[in-house]
């Protein structure tokens, strides 16, 4: 492709790779194609080998149920233009930074992502130990070039994503002593977009033609949704891309519908040996329990909240369903705790408010 590079992409694992990449290479082969990508990665340096190997193309299956079908397709991806390491090729990531062409920076650090370190208390010449620290440097790189602003886009699955990042920002600037002309050009010449990201990507199939083949290979679900909170949207489009002015219910439906699934899973079937998502389903008892939990318990308490609560959790139960997956309990199990606190007493809260009593599934799981 003879596309430039114009977006700067902080993560090279799989979920970047099976959702904002696929769209960025879909939407490129249409009227307006937003670019190419140049990643960067930050915690080792084979996936980034990996994709320079292969030239930034690799394969997608998209596999799962949706609307009551199966769907198994293999989609290519060609977006990447080349992958850096940050501990080894931060000039790169620099020059990078100052090129004209840059409009977009997209992340998925995780939530430890958002954390400072100490050892960025003084700005450098090498790469910064935290991603807020690295996401300053690109920024004053770009303001000392005298480039326009760019629109930041981090994926991590953290609620107002963008402007909780812009801070972070900040209170670095604050460490380095940023002058407030640069500050106030981070602040007001880029675009800091909080968005919610939704599609389940296990990572490689355990099965596929292409597998001994293709070292990048993944699969992901069909399901893909990406609400971007800007009724601009994020500057490219995509059939999965959402723009609105308040991405709030969208992000209540996926933590109380899902997520909140999910954790009352943990809760439900993984003490009757049950390992996976789809067994649970599946499972004579768990799987009409779990249905009547999201229509009786959690569906009504959010009737009025978000878009469609009800076509959310069939759709989810299609997912939870999906033939190709083996989701395991045991690591959505990881952090339960704080996971239930978000997911679930939320809703066993709000219950008891608007019906005045107790919702008898989710009291069964919390008690």
């Amino acid at each position: 492709m003879s596309l430039p590079e114009t977006i700067l992409q902080f993560g090279a694992g799989n979920f970047l790779r099976a959702f904002a990449d696929l769209f960025i290479a879909e939407a490129n082969r249409g009227a307006n194609p937003p670019g190419r990508v140049v990643v960067v990665q930050s915690t080792g340096i084979e996936r980034a080998e990996a994709i320079n190997r292969a030239g930034g193309c690799y394969h997608v299956a998209v596999r799962g149920v949706q609307d009551g079908e199966v769907v198994d397709e293999t989609v290519v991806v060609d977006s990447i233009s080349r992958a850096l390491h940050a501990g080894t090729q931060w000039d790169e990531v620099l020059a990078f930074a100052a090129a004209p062409d840059l409009k977009w920076i997209l992340s998925n650090t995780t939530e430890a992502g958002f954390t400072l370190n100490d050892a960025d208390a003084v700005r450098g010449d090498d790469a910064p130990v935290s991603f807020p620290a690295k996401l300053l440097a690109v920024l004053l790189a770009r303001y000392e070039a005298g480039q326009a602003g760019v629109i930041v886009l981090p994926c991590e699955l953290i609620e107002n994503n963008g402007g909780r990042l812009l801070e972070l920002v900040k209170q670095q600037a604050a460490r380095w002593s940023v002058e407030e002309a640069a500050l106030n050009w981070i602040t007001d010449e880029c675009r800091w977009l909080n968005n919610l990201v939704d599609r389940i990507v296990p990572g490689p199939p355990p099965e596929h033609p292409l597998l001994g083949e293709d070292p990048l290979l993944l699969a992901a679900e069909p399901f893909a949704f990406w609400a971007i909170e800007d009724p601009r949207g994020c500057g490219f489009e995509h059939p999965a891309i959402t723009a609105t002015n308040d991405i709030s219910s969208y992000y209540l439906r996926k933590v109380r519908i899902l997520n909140g699934a999910h954790s009352a899973l943990v809760c439900r079937a993984l003490p009757l040996g049950i390992e996976t998502v789809r067994e649970a389903v599946e499972h004579p008892e768990v799987g009409p329990w779990l249905e009547r939990l999201l229509s009786e318990e959690i569906v009504p308490v959010l009737e009025g909240r978000c878009e469609d609560p009800a076509g959310f959790a069939r759709a989810t139960l299609d997912r939870f369903r999906n033939p190709f997956f083996e989701h395991r309990l045991s690591a959505i199990a990881l952090n339960h705790e704080a996971k239930v606190a978000v997911r679930l007493l939320p809703t066993l809260a709000d219950y008891r408010e608007r019906f005045g009593r107790e919702p008898e599934l989710l009291s069964s799981i919390l008690s």
